[in-house]
């Protein structure tokens, strides 16, 4: 589907140089002089190469709708990790780099979703928020309480979260994935 360079909006995935790019940011400029545009900032879905292309009111660029489909996470095996599709029962390998800094919050039969791209598989979305136990809490520091203080704490998958003074080690906290914060106690 063909949309204006003003219409593009982020997370909007685009086809552009034969590429498949998502829309990363945005910034509608109007300059004194000559007609305005819209500075995009985009990310290659298959190499991940990011770059910044100016378009205007008359160009059109094709957006790309992509399939999504729910998968499983069963386990990691060396540089891959292997997911089973809940329909068909088909496993499939896809490269741990695929998922980036959030592969480290799967978890044994986790649900993903999959987004597909003719059939490719180009990104791996996992759930918002994940449940995870705190292995090592910094003690509090007297004093410290005159703002809202954080302490740094260990995860029981090896990433370091801010969490607040009362968190102890061995308590079950939730943790967005994409930002990695503390969200609450896991109830």
């Amino acid at each position: 589907m063909k949309i204006s360079g003003v219409d593009i909006r982020p997370g909007n995935i685009l086809e552009y140089e034969r590429g498949i790019w998502k829309v990363a940011k945005i910034q509608h400029t109007q300059p004194g002089k000559g007609g305005a545009f819209m500075q995009v900032e985009m990310k290659n879905l298959i190499d991940g190469r990011k770059t910044n292309v100016r378009f205007r009111s008359a160009d059109t660029v094709e957006r790309v709708r992509l399939d999504t489909k729910d998968f499983q996470y069963l386990y990691a095996d060396g540089a891959n990790l292997v997911f089973m599709d809940k329909d068909t029962y088909e496993q499939i390998n896809l490269p741990a780099d695929l998922l980036g800094d959030a592969a480290a919050f799967l978890q044994d039969g986790m649900e993903v979703s999959l987004e597909l791209w003719e059939d490719r598989p180009i990104s791996v979305q996992l759930p918002e928020q994940v449940e995870a136990t705190i292995v090592e809490a910094d003690a509090v520091v007297k004093g410290q309480t005159a703002s809202s203080s954080f302490k740094p704490a260990l995860l029981d998958n090896g990433v370091r979260v801010m969490v607040p003074p009362h968190i102890a080690s061995g308590t079950r906290i939730v943790v967005d994935v994409y930002e990695r914060t503390y969200v609450g106690k896991a109830g």
